[in-house]
């Protein structure tokens, strides 16, 4: 079974169709966005954590409209923290930060930088190899001015790669102490992360994060130092932080992480991260905002209010709103593919062996609850969405439909063809004892209308009793569970048998 699905229609839409675009570029959460140009194409992934397949390819011509390529890594090897992609000579790189990898299961366990490579951006790639650096995330690549190849790491750390960049070639180093920002700036951390290094005439330009990934929304920013040479010293611009949420009114809280890269045309642009405002639910979503160079060689960020259109970076190149980055959710499991947009949360190495399309996506029983049965999830961009599924129940599994966070913190109905159990919080709802009917078959829709959630159940998906709990859900979010995570639809199996699945919908809200 193939995990591969390309699908084009999408959710929100960055493209507007008249020659403009509107963050966010990619919706959702989409965080520590790696952008590789290659030529006239462009290629980007993010952040996946302990989701499964990870580290998802999307492929675009223009920066707007992307279609997903497929994973790189279609098995689990940890939690996968940002990475950088990059290509020298013919070969494509990707290097990984893991924590808690599967060799080393122990969360507490220093992180660790995996290579991966591939001839092809659209695979295959190798299986991952440990370059031995443990101890720092987010690698950035470049090739010095002296042919030799470098990852620059958080801290800001710096690393000699071989020349086949498959392992080090020297001892790891302090190079960079970071940009300081005033005391009284209201941050979370200090945290200096993120080091990408960009190549414009003769400056090595270092761009870093610092103020911490969540917290108060004032504090992740960007920052910029240059460098004639890979080696420094390195002079700190003097409009730092270029990029930043200033106050709190802002419609982009914690922006940061970014990336400075040459577009279609010669046109400059960042790519960063940053929560929207009044839906940190949603998680880190990608923002795509125009850089301008100053008479001193310094970047700028130009784009103004981002809540408001901005000009497309090709001109008059534009999908009128139809491709976007967005992948269509709803999924009516006919084909013997497993969707793109599906994936496990925190998985163990043999998930996809509980995974079968026959009459349905059938999913094997795991777990005692939702909380540690690695549930299938899908990332949402909208506001205002609700969702709909069928569940059938065999050999004594209880399956349901969630909103899921993490396995800590997630709400949602379960059946197991006897009686729903109905979760919030994380946790099964101990006195309530919603009156639905014993049926070997279920229908349920949640509908999420800007964080109040309502529930509905049916026995023939005609016919439809409303839960009896409603709930508000704007916690659900990092803030409040840290893990850097998001709200998403999923779907569950525990116990023993299976569930299976039929005729998933996803559908967007107006307003």
């Amino acid at each position: 079974m193939s995990s591969v699905e390309v699908l084009t229609e999408g959710q929100r839409h960055a493209d507007l169709g008249d020659g403009t675009y509107i963050n966010p570029v990619f919706a959702g959460d989409h965080p520590d966005p790696t952008i590789l140009r290659d030529g006239d194409d462009y290629y980007v992934t993010f952040s996946s954590f302990e989701s499964t397949p990870g580290l998802i390819i999307w492929h675009s011509t223009d920066l707007l409209n992307w279609r997903p390529l497929g994973p790189a890594l279609p098995t689990p090897i940890g939690n996968v923290f940002a990475a950088d992609m990059c290509k020298v000579g013919d070969r494509y790189y990707i290097y990984v930060p893991v924590i808690s990898t599967s060799v080393s299961p122990d969360p507490s366990a220093p992180a660790q930088i995996y290579v991966i490579h591939a001839d092809s951006m659209s695979g295959p790639w190798s299986e991952p190899v440990n370059l031995g650096i443990t101890g720092h995330i987010d690698p950035g690549h470049v090739v010095g001015e002296d042919g030799n190849r470098y990852l620059f790491l958080s801290g800001v750390s710096r690393v000699r790669l071989s020349a086949d960049g498959l392992s080090t070639d020297g001892p790891l180093e302090h190079v960079y102490d970071g940009w300081r920002y005033p005391d009284d700036w209201v941050t979370e951390a200090y945290a200096l992360e993120g080091p990408k290094i960009t190549k414009r005439g003769e400056w090595f330009y270092l761009t870093t994060a610092v103020g911490g990934t969540s917290g108060p929304p004032t504090g992740h920013m960007v920052t910029v130092a240059r460098s004639r040479s890979v080696h420094g010293p390195w002079e700190d611009c003097p409009a730092n932080p270029i990029i930043r949420t200033w106050d709190a009114s802002e419609p982009w809280w914690s922006k940061g992480h970014a990336t400075i890269f040459e577009g279609p045309g010669g046109q400059w642009w960042s790519i960063y991260h940053g929560y929207e405002n009044g839906y940190v639910t949603l998680g880190r979503q990608t923002l795509l905002e125009p850089i301008e160079w100053d008479s001193d060689g310094w970047p700028r960020a130009t784009g103004g209010d981002l809540s408001q259109p901005l000009p497309a970076p090709v001109p008059g190149v534009s999908a009128a709103g139809g491709t976007s980055h967005g992948m269509q959710l709803s999924d009516d499991f006919a084909e013997e593919r497993f969707g793109i947009q599906w994936s496990f949360h925190a998985p163990a190495k043999d998930e996809y062996s509980r995974v079968s399309l026959n009459d349905g996506l059938v999913l094997a029983a795991s777990g005692t609850d939702p909380s540690n049965s690695s549930p299938l999830t899908c990332i949402v961009g909208d506001r205002r969405y609700e969702v709909s599924v069928e569940a059938e129940f065999s050999g004594g599994a209880e399956g349901g439909l969630l909103l899921y966070y993490s396995d800590r913190l997630f709400c949602g109905m379960g059946h197991d063809g006897d009686r729903l159990r109905s979760y919030r919080a994380g946790i099964n709802i101990p006195y309530w004892r919603e009156p639905a009917p014993a049926s070997s078959t279920i229908h349920l829709r949640i509908v999420n209308d800007a964080h109040i959630v309502t529930q509905y159940y049916s026995t023939d998906g005609v016919n439809w009793t409303r839960h009896g709990l409603r709930h508000e859900m704007s916690g659900y979010n990092t803030n409040t569970a840290g893990e850097l995570l998001s709200l998403r639809p999923a779907l569950f199996a525990t116990g023993s048998g299976h569930v299976r699945f039929r005729n998933f919908q996803y559908r967007a809200l107006e307003g």
